[in-house]
């Protein structure tokens, strides 16, 4: 078990910094990383991802390549405008909705990411449930002079995304409705959103997306928890074995980091990640690695905690 601590390049989800466990395996290395405030039975999906990746590895791809979006975090114009200029993807995820900020900052972000991209690009918005029904419908109606492609998990609940779909005519995406829920496919069912996001981690592992992705039924788009290469090459795999993939993935979410745990780091080339599995480089980690008891303590608790959730043989603890 190795712990992990590495800076936000900017403020993220209210995260200066992501921290988590590495572990290894016959399979090769996992990543245990939930945010701070998941529970144990979250938590658990995550630990089960960490052991499908370490003990198990990914099914087979059909892609070898997986085009992304670049995220924009919620920053000013300025630095939206130059993040999706030099990321050299032709999509681009703009946050918005952050807790206590004005709506006229969400448009400046929007329109400047707009115009990075040019009319060819794709903008698509991702509040994090932070709206209610009513500021939802009138911000995604304002936002899409912009031509947005999807407007992600506007409301928090199904309920309020069902309205929101119904009232706009932007498509919705839902995010935390499916990897946050008791039952993830209560979504379609709820008539609350045209596309899935799913994400490895919260989700159990590759395997068990791809059996929601199934289930569900609606197109999907595979993104990260902002995770480093390790986790990342569990999104990568996910999409890699889709068996079909209409939207760009968010999976270029390094280079929020201020670094990485591994050599050769899963970065886009030209707005495409290469579908591979990179290993932990000993000095890449050294320089984020945390050892002391207090951090190393607290995150074995938090596993033990999953584990009684998840069951099975332990997944912690069996590597270096």
């Amino acid at each position: 078990m190795r712990v992990y601590s590495i800076p936000m390049r900017t403020r993220f989800r209210g995260v200066t910094r992501r921290e988590g466990v590495l572990v290894e395996g016959p399979a090769g290395w996992g990543e245990f990383s939930p945010f701070a405030e998941y529970g144990p039975a979250e938590c658990a999906r995550w630990l089960g991802a960490a052991r499908e990746a370490a003990f198990e590895g990914f099914p087979a791809p059909v892609r070898d390549r997986v085009p992304v979006n670049v995220t924009i975090p919620a920053v000013g114009p300025e630095r939206a405008f130059e993040m999706a200029k030099v990321s050299g993807c032709r999509t681009a995820k703009v946050k918005v909705a952050e807790r206590g900020r004005p709506d006229a900052e969400d448009m400046a972000r929007v329109e400047a990411v707009r115009d990075a991209m040019g009319p060819g690009g794709r903008v698509r918005v991702d509040a994090n449930g932070g709206w209610d029904v009513e500021r939802a419908v009138r911000m995604i109606r304002a936002l899409d002079r912009w031509e947005l492609e999807y407007a992600e998990q506007p409301c928090a609940t199904l309920e309020e995304l069902g309205q929101v779909r119904r009232r706009v005519d932007v498509p919705i995406a839902a995010d935390e409705s499916i990897r946050r829920a008791e039952d993830p496919l209560k979504v379609r069912a709820a008539g609350a959103a045209d596309i899935a996001v799913l994400k490895a981690q919260p989700l159990g592992g590759v395997r068990e997306a791809l059996r929601v992705a199934e289930a569900c039924g609606l197109p999907v788009v595979v993104s990260s928890a902002v995770e480093t290469s390790v986790g990342l090459a569990a999104g990568v795999a996910l999409a890699a074995a889709l068996p079909e993939l209409r939207f760009a993935c968010g999976l270029a979410t390094l280079a929020l980091l201020e670094g990485d745990v591994v050599g050769a780091p899963l970065a886009p080339v030209g707005g495409e990640i290469a579908v591979r599995r990179p290993g932990v480089d000993e000095e890449a980690l050294r320089r984020f690695e945390v050892t002391g008891e207090d951090e190393t303590g607290a995150w074995r608790r938090r596993a033990a905690a999953a584990q009684e959730h998840l069951g099975g043989p332990p997944v912690l603890g069996v590597a270096r």
